[in-house]
């Protein structure tokens, strides 16, 4: 029997109206006489069985008949939905942006499950592809961290990494199977998020348990030995689970029978698990190796009630074969190099130049939260959220640098060994008020936020034991000379209090206009420590935000807004995550300021959004320092400009149309640095144009035909603009095929013209990406 078998009976023979899978249920409890029909009782709980999404058939006693007792106290489902937006989420999970995301005054991508999902994207790095203005960098040396490193809107974005609102600084590679979207927020947000995110930040939002059961299990398999497993468990607890059900009348032909009724949530607890295992060799890279697990279980109480709770946890561990990809060609090379000078070797994309069994990478990663929220009314709403984090590293990547510049190809294989160790502990409380003063509309936000955290690194760069290669003939499978020698430099720590006070407001002048604002306070107080060394640092830092929006129309928004962002001397090596220096110890924050007009539709019945905005991001105050002065020191003195527009697409064209993408041009220029050769050059890693696009037809018979394309156009590695990296097109493809609502196959093909690229810009070297990969998935839902 189907819903709609069970909502003829129902309603006596008429349809009821149909629920989106979006439906949100909320218990409430009222006193209902002992008189309640069968009929009535059927169309209460047959309804709540389709808004789940055909929930397995349970039962419930019989009500009793009206003999004239007491009333009895019986949960009161409400039931309420919207159609589900698949490519265009609603709003942002944080609560210092309110409301819908059309009404956010800020360039703000949402990148949802389902274009993930359809992507088979299997880490961040590929997610973010979406996201025009994003560029990949890669570590540096014994000092820069692997793992997510990126810019945003040319600025470096290594420590604006944040789970559920705290920031993740980790040095690890994170997967987004435990996530339910993804958010860029693009400009300085020092007054949503604290310090950094000067071109923006990456929020990851987790999933957690929902009220409706679902039991999901994907799987992958493809070329370059790709395997991948993802299960995703959501049971809530359930009333009566084994009831028999209740007596009503079948299809108005006046025949009685047992009917089966909806399980219901009790008291809104619910559990849900996600697990991964994930294996593949990297398609177009010769010995490299990814391999990861993470299980995550989490635990809600009160879902859909006045007062929740809920409890999540993150375990993953990494086992990567890592590497450093190719060197750059040095300039003044020997005759067989040098018209290839400052830029990519003529050797195979595919060359491996560090040594296999030897060079390794081993991360465990460890995320719990608990989040605890109650609303006293409609108006008047409390969250407050703890969270620890710790990310433990281990590595040895064997970076490949010429021996001898003029006069051989030989191959130095320098050993870069790290041990690092990051924790967080994060505590914010967030007081939600939405109040009117006479015609003035206000939903205002005040919290305060404690954030302490850990760095401590252990590092060294050897030549001993290994032997050098050829830049055209290498030998991964060389042996070493001796074992892995030991790290040389002593352990450094580095810790930073953080105490965070802040307000946000937006008022709302009737209809058309609204004013939002927000200002933030924060005390940082850094320390570092190494073996007979000492620095400590106290920063106060206010920043603050305002823009002004007008809506001509409920669907549109155009605004104008303005942002600063501060970066304090503890974030002083953007590759670094935490760390203080002799050179930047006594240094004021860097100071960078937006300013953004742009404008916001959703149309097509609400089903497609459309975004443009102008911008220009001044940082006033940059480290520099002049490299021909033999002490070096780092001062206030650099000015740096980046300045755009980006358009953005996200939502359904038609029914059976949906499209995701966008487009952002970047103009950056060094106006002003301590080292006269940066002056008016591009920012490293800051692509001119960049170009993302995505969308899926759904075709008849359950099949769907999806494709995308990115570009980056060519970009410098530093802000000397000597190496430049080509720019680049890449295409995909998907074939998916819905055999029933239970199982479904996809069929994904990445990198069709398997172009040959450089994706991760280094100082010394670069990353080449990832070659052709086929693969093909399967997915199991009930």
């Amino acid at each position: 029997m189907n819903c709609a078998d069970f909502n003829t009976i129902a309603s006596g023979g008429f349809n009821s109206p149909h629920l989106m899978k979006s439906t949100i249920i909320k218990h409430r409890k009222r006193a209902l006489p002992n008189s309640l029909t069968a009929r009535e009782g059927i169309a209460l709980t047959t309804s709540v069985l389709c808004a789940a999404g055909a929930l397995p058939a349970q039962t419930a006693p019989a009500p009793a008949p009206d003999n004239g007792a007491s009333p009895t106290v019986t949960p009161e489902v409400v039931v309420t939905g919207q159609a589900d937006p698949l490519y265009k989420p609603q709003a942002v999970a944080s609560p210092k942006l309110q409301g819908p995301l059309r009404d956010v005054p800020q360039t703000i991508t949402v990148i949802p499950q389902t274009v993930i999902q359809e992507q088979g994207a299997t880490n961040l790095r590929d997610v973010l592809r979406n996201v025009p203005g994003i560029s990949i960098q890669a570590g540096e040396g014994g000092g820069g961290l692997p793992g997510d490193n990126l810019s945003i809107r040319g600025f470096n974005a290594r420590t604006d990494f944040f789970i559920d609102g705290v920031r993740d600084f980790g040095a690890y590679s994170r997967d987004p199977f435990n996530y339910e979207q993804i958010e860029v927020a693009k400009g300085p947000s020092s007054s949503t998020s604290g310090r950094g995110s000067t071109g923006g930040s990456i929020n990851l939002v987790t999933k957690t348990p929902k009220l409706e059961p679902f039991y999901h299990l994907d799987t992958m398999g493809g070329t370059d030995k790709l395997f991948r497993s993802t299960i995703d468990i959501n049971q809530p607890f359930l009333v009566n689970p084994g009831s028999p059900g209740v007596e009503g009348f079948s299809g108005g032909k006046g025949a009685k029978e047992v009917l089966p009724v909806a399980p219901v949530a009790e008291s809104g607890h619910a559990f849900r698990l996600n697990g991964l295992f994930h294996t593949n060799e990297v398609a177009g890279r010769d010995v490299v190796e990814q391999e990861r697990w993470a299980i995550a279980p989490s635990l809600a109480f009160g879902l859909g009630t006045e007062t929740r709770l809920t409890f999540t946890y993150l375990h993953m561990e990494e086992d990567n074969v890592p590497e450093y990809g190719i060197p750059w060609v040095p300039p003044n090379s020997n005759p067989q190099l040098s018209r290839f000078s400052d830029q990519a070797p003529p050797v195979s994309f595919d060359n491996f130049y560090g040594i296999r069994g030897y060079d390794y990478e081993e991360t465990e990663t460890d995320v719990a939260g608990i989040l605890f929220e109650h609303d006293f009314s409609d108006g008047l709403r409390l969250r407050n959220f703890s969270r620890y984090a710790r990310t433990d590293r281990s590595s040895a990547i064997t970076a490949p640098r010429f021996a001898d510049v003029n006069n051989s190809l030989a191959i130095n294989r320098q050993l870069q060994r790290r041990e690092l160790t990051n924790e967080v502990w994060a505590n914010q409380t967030d007081l939600s008020i939405d109040f009117d003063t006479g015609s003035i509309r206000h939903a205002l936000v005040v919290g305060v936020e404690f954030v302490w955290e850990k760095q401590i690194t252990q590092n060294g760069a050897q030549n001993t034991n290994q032997p050098t290669t050829n830049l055209f003939n290498p030998t991964p499978s060389d042996r070493p000379f001796g074992p892995m020698p030991g790290i040389t430099n002593p352990p450094n720590k580095t810790e930073a209090q953080t105490i965070s006070a802040y307000v946000f407001d937006k008022i709302s002048f009737g209809e058309k206009w609204e004013l939002t604002g927000g200002v933030r306070y924060d005390r940082v107080d850094a320390d570092y420590s190494a073996p007979g060394v000492s620095f400590s640092r106290v920063d106060d830092l206010v920043s603050w935000r305002a823009a002004l929006a007008f809506k001509p129309v409920e669907n549109g928004n155009i605004y104008f807004g303005y942002a600063t962002s501060f970066n304090p001397s503890i974030d002083g090596n953007a590759n670094a995550g935490l760390g203080l220096t002799a050179n930047t110890v006594n240094l004021d924050p860097e100071e960078s300021r937006t300013f953004e007009l742009g404008t916001k539709w959703d149309l097509f019945e609400d089903r497609l959004s459309l975004t443009g905005a102008i911008f220009r991001t001044e940082k006033t105050n940059a480290r520099t320092s002049d490299p021909t002065d033999p002490v070096a020191v780092t001062v206030l003195d650099g000015e740096q400009v980046v300045q755009g527009f980006e358009i953005g697409f996200a939502g359904s064209i038609t029914d059976w149309w949906r499209v995701f993408g966008g487009y952002t041009y970047l103009d950056s220029e060094v106006e002003d640095s301590a080292n006269v050769l940066e002056i008016g050059n591009q920012l490293s890693n800051t692509p001119e144009h960049s170009f993302s696009f995505w969308t899926v037809f759904d075709l008849p018979y359950g099949f769907e035909l999806g494709g995308g394309a990115n570009f980056v156009d060519s970009r410098f590695n530093n802000n000397l603009n000597a190496r430049q990296a080509p720019s680049y097109w890449l295409f995909d493809a998907m074939l998916g095929y819905k055999v029933n609502d239970n199982l479904s196959f996809r069929f994904n093909v990445y990198n069709i013209g398997d172009e040959r690229y450089i994706d991760r810009l280094g100082g010394g070297h670069f990353v080449p990406g990832v070659g052709r990969t086929f693969a093909l998935s399967a997915s199991v839902k009930f």
